[in-house]
């Protein structure tokens, strides 16, 4: 996911920087790039037209979202990538009966929400050029926000009561 164009490019730079990724891009599937303890999937299966994924498409596409969560039993934090993420985790959450709504959770760029039985989220900008070229996410506003995210796993409790609901930046 993301290789060979501007957003993956962001993206492992940060991801390389924090020590999630062994080298700072990904050009195509046989480039060595070796992820650390990180599982990345996606809402939308799909490169939808203008990139923005219909309701119907991101629908079709959920089971296989749960489907990948359940196979990931030592899950401990999801970093969404975009609203749409975000909303897809949230979702899942709700289908489960972790949560009843989802305007209880609102996406904002280090936002990070926890739950009584699902691991944390901390919720990012999309690292799309829309994005990125506009300032509204910066190189170092996504490698702090992985400097946090390893952080988090790095420290034995985690996640744990003390680090209640609530929102980092916005």
């Amino acid at each position: 996911m993301f290789t060979g164009d501007r957003s993956g490019d962001f993206l492992y730079r940060a991801l390389w920087e924090t020590g999630f990724a062994s080298q700072p891009f990904s050009t195509h599937r046989e480039d060595g790039l070796q992820l650390h303890n990180v599982w990345m999937t996606a809402a939308a299966r799909c490169a939808p037209p203008d990139n923005r994924p219909q309701p119907d498409e991101l629908s079709n596409c959920f089971p296989f979202l749960g489907q990948e969560f359940a196979l990931l039993p030592s899950l401990r934090l999801v970093v969404a990538l975009g609203g749409i993420a975000a909303s897809a985790y949230l979702k899942l959450l709700r289908q489960r009966g972790e949560v009843k709504s989802l305007a209880q959770f609102p996406f904002g760029h280090g936002r990070f929400h926890s739950f009584r039985d699902a691991p944390p989220l901390l919720c990012c900008y999309h690292p799309s050029q829309q994005n990125t070229s506009t300032g509204r996410l910066t190189a170092a506003m996504l490698r702090d926000l992985f400097s946090q995210a390893a952080s988090y796993l790095a420290d034995p409790g985690f996640p744990h009561p003390a680090h209640p609901q609530s929102h980092l930046d916005e």
